[in-house]
């Protein structure tokens, strides 16, 4: 049986923005041969930690927005790309999963599937509070999954709130429940092809703080046994978000799987069509354009 952490302790404020370079390293030092077993170092336990990390007060940078909205393919505008905050709390997030009572390393694990519910948007004036934390630890076929779930207010108003939900592979148990419910059996393949760029790891990186070697550079990526480097899962989705963009309403819920990584350089085809299943919105996917093998599946539902 897994254990699961409960989450009732207070939040634990950060001020500023986690510096990257050190998280990182913290982030590698558990996946490294021998340094892995140094007290201190050695990730172990079975229970996710009462941990909530916030930030108060955090204010928008207007030129971050624009280079973030710049690389994922956004329009500029007076209000936040849908999938930004994301970035607000992703400092938080590795700030959890470094944090010492934190039972798994940060690398190698698996980012399986990504919600957001934007319920309303989000201007570049407004000042905002953003809280994180890890939870429902719970079996998976192929080792174990966990929540990093995030909410985003503004002057007491829920105005954001993200769900990752994160597979960690090792003894996994084949009766146990699929990560979520959810299916996307209507998606649609092409016929839009994108060619991404060999960089495009480490532009992505530049703006979002998520230097993961498998994303930079071919070398990188092969130590950790990709043939090369991969897109950021949270581009492709951004990515895909900016392509319906001027499709979606102010309050939304976007829901996505991923599927098989993007090597890069390489291509892919984005395909989107109208549903009705949870409300009106749009199935999306991106798929190999040579073979169809499935990259993204995600669909939006209005609120």
């Amino acid at each position: 049986m897994v254990s699961t952490g409960s989450t009732n302790e207070g939040p634990r404020v950060i001020e500023g923005t986690p510096h990257p370079l050190p998280t990182l390293l913290r982030a590698a030092l558990p996946s490294l041969p021998v340094i892995n077993l140094v007290p201190g170092i050695r990730k172990h336990g079975t229970e996710l930690p009462d941990l909530a990390l916030t930030r108060h007060d955090v204010p928008i940078d207007a030129s971050h927005v624009a280079a973030y909205a710049k690389v994922c393919g956004f329009p500029t505008k007076d209000t936040l790309p849908l999938t930004y905050p994301h970035l607000l709390a992703f400092g938080l997030h590795m700030a959890i999963m470094t944090d010492g009572s934190f039972p798994f390393p940060a690398i190698g694990t698996v980012h399986l599937e990504n919600s957001i519910t934007q319920h309303r948007t989000i201007t570049a004036t407004e000042r905002l509070q953003v809280t994180a934390r890890a939870q429902d630890l719970r079996a998976h076929a192929k080792g174990q999954v966990f929540d990093m779930v995030t909410s985003v207010h503004a002057l007491g108003e829920l105005v954001w709130e993200e769900t990752s939900t994160f597979l960690r592979r090792g003894a996994g148990d084949e009766g146990a429940a699929p990560a979520t419910t959810t299916t996307y059996d209507d998606v649609p393949a092409g016929p839009s092809t994108w060619r991404l760029p060999g960089d495009l790891g480490r532009r992505y990186a530049a703006v979002s703080g998520d230097h993961n070697p498998i994303h930079l550079y071919p070398l990188t990526a092969k130590a950790l046994g990709f043939p090369r480097q991969i897109a950021h899962g949270m581009w492709s989705k951004a990515r895909c978000v900016a392509a319906l963009e001027n499709r979606l309403p102010d309050a939304v819920r976007v829901d996505v799987a991923f599927k098989k990584p993007i090597l890069l350089p390489g291509s892919v085809a984005f395909g989107a069509l109208p549903h009705t299943l949870e409300g009106t919105g749009y199935a999306f996917s991106l798929t190999s354009p040579k073979s169809g093998a499935p990259h993204l599946a995600g669909r939006t539902s209005s609120l």
